[in-house]
């Protein structure tokens, strides 16, 4: 056995973070579950004089809840120990704390020019002796990078994130150790605009949001060999003047005139912005971690150079220049071809472009304080022919370790599943914005709510959520409780619709259930309370939600009116919905966390609303006033109705599905839910049939499309590849992406879960159009993996693999497998449903029912005609197929989306006896369906 993993609140060694509600997490590896005990050690320089040391814990889980007041500025060691009766493994780890409370010496310094786009500040700095240690606190606004001695510091972008910035700012911390040796350094800051300062918003945005002028703030604490230390600040001492860059915004770009030699240095000013709003760091790190290399260097019909990098993404262009001095090249981006031709029309205000003006000199040039999201970059004003080397495309966003995938034998599928990534890694872009390109990318709260499950499957995203649950909360405060669109709020007082500002209680909810940590729930409490205190102050009815404003099934296609996207489903309920939801949350949150006064209050609210709702929207019958498909997939998820009442449910559901064609009407609202009651509920057939639809609208739609995201609208490419006319076509949205948690809980069958997933089922939905899954999910207490084939053999054979992480107990739970035997490492049992611990485990069995499939008599008569063999054993018992054959133009419409046994209720010309009907369906029953044979 070993420790393979530490996480100091769920990241790797960090430096300088906030680290309230410490914890430290660990993962063992081991081939087979064993009683051991644990302890942790924590020290500062010595470690025979920990600072911190539990007793010798029996494992029960595997984290540690660390009370400890820590110091500022300080380096802690720790070491784990797990021991079993024969083996004792140890593993260490550090972490950093920042500036804590410890207010800053340094001065903010600024430019007396404020309208200056990037403005540069230096230090000369002697060091006389050997240094042993040296960190930069430090921050700037809008956004800044720092140099020592023309070396970029740190790997970072676009520090120090967007927040609120006139509530607060974070502060980096900087290992610079490696950067000082004895003798002269300059230590130079570059700064601009970014959302703080920036043109940001809708409509052309405002500008100077936050403030009016860049500015930076900062330490560098030097520790010599010889214990002796110094402490270099900004402050009136530092030199100032304008950098390279003449004009950058976040949706403008950027322009950078490498012509330009940095002159006229002057003294600073000191100004007087508080330090008061200095907070150590929230946000994770905005990295590259990934450059793509161009896939094609296109000439268009209108004669454009375009660069295709096969991906559409976030971050921007790097390249070699070639250019002599004094060139202009300027690299427009987008996301799609219209006409073979370069298009930048979705992109709104935002000019998205890189303009740059050659020293001459060959080198890699790269924007500094700006981001773009695209997959096609036009190239104009180069003098030198455009060659693929010099160019790749810098993938950035929030640094966060993938946790999940899962892979199938189908490439449609596979490519949707990378779709679903690549739309989270484009927009956790330090706050889960809605799109990378155009003149929006914020922070929407409806898009992250309903998103953060699957988000969470496919990465680490804890400490992300926890960051953006605070930007949540600072705004909260603004608006007595209600939560905005969008967070931060960019100097708008819009907000508190259903579904958007529940994300005040659902991410908390979902992040504690995923990594098992309180912390998110504690932070966030208030928070959390201050939200559905405030509906219920301002909804116009009692224990309901009603009379304002809501986005209603966002971008839904049942609307009555097309023009209106809030789609059929009513508002009030929707709200209501939520309005209940959060309250439940509210008191179970007050459960976990010993406040039973409020849990019996939220509680009870929570229970008149479901009344409430129940007496307004429901029959005693079980029959809803709302016939959507949205309205139903609530109705089944919140389980608002009893027990009793859940077939005549999801039968309408399922009818209201069949007059829809099988096809999604469904908006922001409705979407991540239908598949998931239809599986739950016994419909895993018609879920699947619905995730694999390829015609509009579907998931696989926008995949057939050549879509290498995921859209915001259904079809914001049409079938002709034009753009939709509507508008609002982002081509790298991930809301509707949310089908991959259904995947991941169905498909694969990874389901119930206790809090941290110390207790999960693994119980996979198999169907005939997804033979063979493979997929992992890392959760905290270790990776969990899975891989199965069903129909293996002419036995019906179904093969799982599985491997369970240390720590953790698995309930399997087997379709069709009750009193079959159960092959499970040449072990054998009788039943589909037992419990495993760590291990690796090759599971066999033969189910009750294989799963091949058969037709039925609810078959199309166009799959009918599509299998000439079913036709000639059709043809045997009667002529009824002769209409088709003789017009087969009939098929193609709306008869041949009819089973014969429909059309022989309806047209009088088709009369099939009600014994050669009877055959007829035998037939279709007993016959394998085209892609199941192997004469196919």
């Amino acid at each position: 056995m070993k420790i393979t993993d530490i996480l100091v609140n769920h990241m790797h060694e960090p430096i300088g973070f906030q680290l309230n509600d410490l914890r430290i997490d660990f993962k063992v590896a081991a081939t087979k579950f064993i009683q051991i005990t644990k302890q942790l050690k924590i020290w500062i320089t010595d470690q025979a004089k920990p600072v911190y040391q539990t007793d010798v814990l029996t494992y029960d889980n595997n984290f540690f809840t660390v009370d400890l007041a820590l110091r500022p500025r300080t380096c802690y060691f720790l070491q784990i120990t797990i021991k079993s009766t024969d083996e004792v493994a140890t593993a260490e780890t550090f972490f950093e704390t920042g500036k804590l409370n410890e207010t800053f010496t340094a001065d903010w310094i600024g430019n007396s020019n404020k309208k200056l786009q990037n403005t540069l500040f230096k230090k000369a700095i002697q060091l006389k002796k050997s240094v042993k240690s040296a960190r930069l606190y430090m921050t700037g606004l809008g956004l800044y990078e720092a140099y020592l001695d023309q070396q970029k510091i740190g790997n970072e972008f676009l520090a120090p994130g967007v927040t609120a910035y006139d509530h607060w700012v974070q502060v980096q911390t900087y290992d610079v150790t490696s950067y000082l040796t004895t003798g002269n350094h300059e230590l130079l800051i570059s700064t601009a605009d970014g959302w703080y300062k920036g043109r940001y918003g809708f409509d052309g945005g405002q500008d100077k949001i936050y403030g009016d002028q860049q500015m930076v703030i900062g330490e560098l604490h030097i520790k010599y060999t010889d214990g002796t230390k110094i402490i270099i600040n900004t402050d009136a001492s530092w030199q100032t003047t304008a950098g390279k860059i003449t004009k950058s915004a976040i949706y403008y770009g950027e322009d950078l005139d490498d012509t330009l030699q940095p002159t006229d240095w002057q003294n600073v000013i000191i100004l007087p912005q508080s330090k008061s709003i200095l907070q150590d760091r929230l946000s994770l790190p905005l990295t590259i971690d990934e450059k793509l290399p161009v896939q094609a260097i296109l000439t268009t019909p209108a004669n454009e150079q375009v660069l295709d990098f096969g991906q559409n993404q976030a971050g921007w262009l790097e390249f070699y220049n070639r250019e002599p001095k004094g060139t202009k090249v300027t690299f427009q981006m987008g996301e799609v071809l219209q006409a073979g031709n370069f298009y930048r029309g979705n992109l709104r205000d935002a000019r998205a472009a890189f303009e740059y003006i050659s020293d001459g000199k060959e080198k890699w040039v790269r924007p500094h304080f700006t981001y773009y999201g695209y997959r096609y970059v036009k190239v104009t004003g180069n003098t030198k022919p455009l060659t693929k080397q010099d160019y790749h495309a810098c993938v950035i966003f929030s640094k966060m370790t993938q946790t999940g995938d899962i892979t199938t034998d189908n490439a449609k599928v596979n490519r949707l599943f990378a779709n679903i990534h690549w739309g989270q890694k484009s927009n956790f872009f330090d706050v889960p914005t809605d799109c990378p390109q155009r003149d929006e990318r914020l922070g929407w709260t409806g898009d992250a709510n309903i998103f953060s499950n699957t988000a969470a499957f496919n990465m680490n995203v804890f400490e992300f959520f926890k960051k953006y649950m605070k930007d949540i909360a600072v705004e909260q405060k603004r608006f007595a409780g209600m939560v905005p669109m969008y967070a931060p709020a960019m100097g708008t007082t819009d907000g508190g619709a259903a579904v958007w500002g529940d994300a005040a209680t659902t991410i908390p909810w979902n992040m504690y259930k995923t990594y098992g940590d309180t912390a998110i729930l504690k932070q966030n409490y208030d928070a959390m309370k201050a939200w559905v205190d405030w509906i219920t102050k301002n909804s116009k009815t009692p224990n309901l939600w009603t009379g304002m404003f809501q986005f209603g099934d966002w971008i839904a296609l049942d609307g009555e009116n097309p023009a209106l996207p809030t789609g059929k489903t009513d508002k009030d309920f929707i709200a209501s919905v939520y309005y209940y939801y959060s309250s439940q949350i509210v008191a179970n949150t007050a459960k976990l966390l010993d406040h039973p006064t409020d849990q019996a209050h939220y509680q009870q609210q929570a229970d008149a609303i479901l009344a409430a709702i129940q007496h307004e929207y429901i029959t005693a019958t079980g029959r809803l006033a709302i016939d959507t498909q949205t309205a139903y997939a609530l109705a089944l998820y919140f389980k608002l109705v009893p027990k009793t009442q859940i077939k005549r449910v999801l039968n309408d559901l399922v009818k209201r599905l069949n007059k829809d064609n099988d096809h999604l009407k469904t908006g922001f609202v409705g979407t991540p839910f239908i598949c998931r009651v239809l599986s739950a509920y016994g419909e895993h057939k018609l879920a699947t049939k619905i995730f694999l639809q390829e015609d509009f609208p579907s998931w696989l739609y926008a995949v057939n499309m050549g879509a290498t995201t995921v859209w915001e609208r259904w079809n914001s490419i049409e079938t002709d590849g034009s753009m939709n006319p509507d508008g609002m076509n982002s081509l790298n949205h991930y809301s509707i992406g949310a089908i991959m948690e259904w995947s991941y809980k169905y498909l694969v069958g990874i389901g119930h879960h206790t809090a941290g997933f110390k207790q999960f089922t693994f119980a996979p939905h198999f169907d005939y159009r997804l033979k063979h899954i493979t997929a992992h999910f890392d959760t905290a207490y270790g990776n969990f993996a899975t891989e199965y084939q069903i129909e293996t053999d002419t036995a019906h054979t179904i093969q799982i693999k599985l491997t369970v992480p240390f720590g953790t107990t698995v309930q399997v739970k087997l379709p069709r497998a009750a009193d079959t035997t159960i092959t499970v490492n040449a072990h054998t049992m009788v039943g589909g449903d037992f419990q495993l611990t760590a291990g690796n485990y090759n599971i066999s069995y033969i189910p009750t029912h294989d799963y091949v499939e058969h037709y039925n008599r609810e078959t199309t008569t166009a799959e009918i005609m599509a299998d000439p063999i079913l036709v000639e054993k059709i043809t045997a018992i009667d002529n009824v197929l002769d209409f088709f054959k003789n017009d087969p133009t009939a098929v193609k419409g709306g008869l041949g989306k009819m089973s014969l046994t429909k059309l022989n209720t309806l047209l009088p010309f088709i009369n099939i006896a009600p014994d050669k009907l009877e055959k007829i369906n035998q037939v279709l029953a007993t016959t394998a369906i085209l892609s199941e044979r192997e004469d196919s």
